[in-house]
């Protein structure tokens, strides 16, 4: 008699989550095991990727808006690892760039920073960007500088977008990697960003990625957001996504 059919099977084609892996005896599957395996060291990679800067700044070229390049406080990343507070401060000479830069107010500045997988940035971050800028363009947006910060916490740019001077500042952001999902991107904003704002000022669109929220709906959803951040003028726990509700 032929063993019966695992019920989980079937949901593997729904979900990067490792289910029904089988067994052998005690254990899971060699297959298995080296498929745990090597996602862990895909997940470790991306902790020490590093943002592809050549080429993201001749991406960004293209969309004809200032640019920069700022560092945090974190010397190495190793210390940018062990002290995350270091992560989440300009070092001066980005401090200084920064207010040179800032040569009027703007509705919205947008940084591109490594955080915990550079990998998701070098990706995912154009691809975003290029269905995100119209819609945001269209609505009246007035875009400041677009700035690439290596070693950056999400905090970071809540000092960027201080010093530009801009009204709400995106961040997108390689986030902590996952054993499926070493490629992950979030998209953080704050309505008045500062030094010295915590989580609950924020919010985070997440898993940004071809096998995650996609580049499209992630658009239409920030695009959404942050139109209303900026007509309510506040972000954080006081602003719900609310657009379901609307479009039904």
């Amino acid at each position: 008699m032929s063993p019966s059919p695992d019920p989980w099977t079937g949901l593997r084609a729904f979900t990067a989550a490792r289910i029904a892996l089988g067994r052998t005896g005690t254990s899971v599957p060699l297959a298995e095991a080296l498929a745990f395996r090597l996602a862990h060291a895909h997940a470790r990679d991306a902790v020490y990727s590093a943002l592809d800067t050549a080429r993201l700044l001749a991406d960004l070229a293209e969309l004809k808006l200032p640019l920069g390049s700022v560092h945090s406080q974190a010397t190495s990343r190793e210390v940018y690892l062990q002290r995350p507070d270091h992560g989440r401060v300009l070092d001066a000479a980005s401090r200084a760039q920064l207010a040179e830069m800032a040569l009027g107010d703007c509705e919205l500045a947008i940084v591109l920073a490594d955080g915990l997988s550079a990998t998701a940035t070098n990706d995912h971050a154009m691809p975003l960007l290029r269905l995100l800028l119209p819609q945001l363009q269209e609505a009246g947006f007035r875009i400041g500088p677009l700035v690439l910060a290596g070693q950056a916490r999400v905090a970071l740019g809540d000092e960027i977008g201080h010093l530009l001077r801009a009204r709400l500042v995106l961040v997108l952001i390689g986030e902590r990697p996952g054993l499926s999902s070493p490629d992950s991107l979030g998209a953080y904003f704050t309505y008045a960003p500062r030094p010295g704002l915590t989580d609950e000022a924020r919010n985070c669109v997440s898993n940004i990625r071809p096998a995650g929220l996609g580049y499209k709906p992630a658009a239409d959803k920030l695009a959404f957001l942050l139109r209303q951040a900026l007509r309510r003028q506040l972000s954080g726990v006081q602003l719900k996504d609310d657009s379901g509700l609307l479009a039904s």
